[in-house]
């Protein structure tokens, strides 16, 4: 992990000795040489649409996990290996997302490949206290039993953080053309802002005593920290989904819950609904579940083929389950 975190600040400092060298704003003005085409290799399905928007045109993106892929568990391929040792630049999430694939990424960057963890660029916030993944934690906050929540894409506005970032990385394993990366990252950014705004207006429905959230994992935090929102308890505890819950976790959920009258148990499209739908009936009173993308995109006609559609999906179903009165 600590390879991981030289990569990003190396890739930091290339960055800000690009733009000192730059006009103002730290903006190159495009050169008369031809620039390269770069290979990205991204972990999950969510960033390879993150970054295959900066790098349109400039780059060719990889992408390791298939949509509807769970991040905790997937395990690379051999070919995939290969890929990551011949890519210009690897991104991943960090924060122990990738628990299966930490190994082969921490030897690409031994054989000197640039890795990139897009959670090293915002402020990441702990598990909630009780969710069962603070309380395991054996270092602080880095690895696969960190106390630090890895789920930093359900916060656009922290994604346009990590857009800028990663075009900061991009342009620093370009220095022929760095200039493209950052303007591509300015106009994505320029986009995930906006879909914060559309968010906001979304959930605009849900009262604020409405605002509770009961989750398959715990994926949500970050939605819930930028929208007002409580997490009132998971069914898998902790961050991961390599867990299970036992009898009595789901008995004591169940009746935490019955005192709180939630509407709704939100499930994850990369999991099977069994246990949210036998807390719903434990629940009953017409407790619905409610599916969500929370660690990958949907496939063609899901509503969430790409990070914007994924987010505005998630948002208006949970407007759905928990709006009116």
């Amino acid at each position: 992990m600590r390879r991981w975190r030289d990569a990003v600040a190396l890739a930091g400092l290339a960055g800000l000795l690009l733009g000192a060298c730059g006009g103002e704003g730290g903006e190159e003005a495009p050169g008369t040489g031809e620039c390269p085409e770069l290979k990205i290799v991204v972990t999950t399905s969510i960033l390879g649409d993150v970054v295959g928007n900066l790098a349109a045109g400039s780059g060719t993106v990889e992408v390791l996990m298939p949509a509807g892929a769970d991040p905790h568990s997937f395990q690379v391929s051999a070919g995939q290996v290969a890929a990551l040792r011949r890519a210009d630049l690897v991104v991943a999430n960090g924060l122990g997302l990738e628990e299966g694939m930490g190994g082969a990424i921490e030897a690409a960057a031994a054989d000197g490949v640039a890795v990139v963890e897009a959670a090293s660029f915002v402020e990441a916030l702990a598990f909630a206290p009780g969710s069962g993944e603070a309380e395991a934690a054996a270092g602080e906050g880095d690895g696969v039993h960190g106390t630090l929540d890895p789920h930093i894409w359900t916060d656009p506005v922290r994604m346009a953080d990590v857009a800028t970032g990663l075009g900061e990385a991009l342009a620093a394993a370009d220095p022929a053309c760095p200039w493209r990366w950052r303007q591509a990252a300015a106009g994505y950014r320029q986009e995930l802002l906006r879909l914060n705004d559309e968010i906001e207006a979304i959930l605009e429905v849900i009262p604020a005593g409405q605002r509770k959230l009961v989750t398959n994992h715990g994926a949500l935090g970050y939605f819930a920290d930028r929208y007002g929102f409580e997490v009132l308890g998971t069914i898998i505890p902790g961050g991961a989904t390599l867990a299970g819950p036992s009898p009595a976790d789901l008995a004591a959920l169940v009746e935490a819950l019955k005192r709180e009258g939630v509407r709704a148990v939100f499930a994850e499209t990369t999991q099977p609904a069994d246990l949210a739908e036998a807390v719903a009936a434990e629940l009953g009173q017409g407790v619905v579940v409610v599916g969500l993308f929370t660690g990958s995109l949907g496939g063609p006609g899901s509503g969430a083929e790409t990070y914007i559609s994924m987010q505005r999906t998630n948002a208006e179903r949970i407007a759905d389950a928990l709006g009116g009165s």
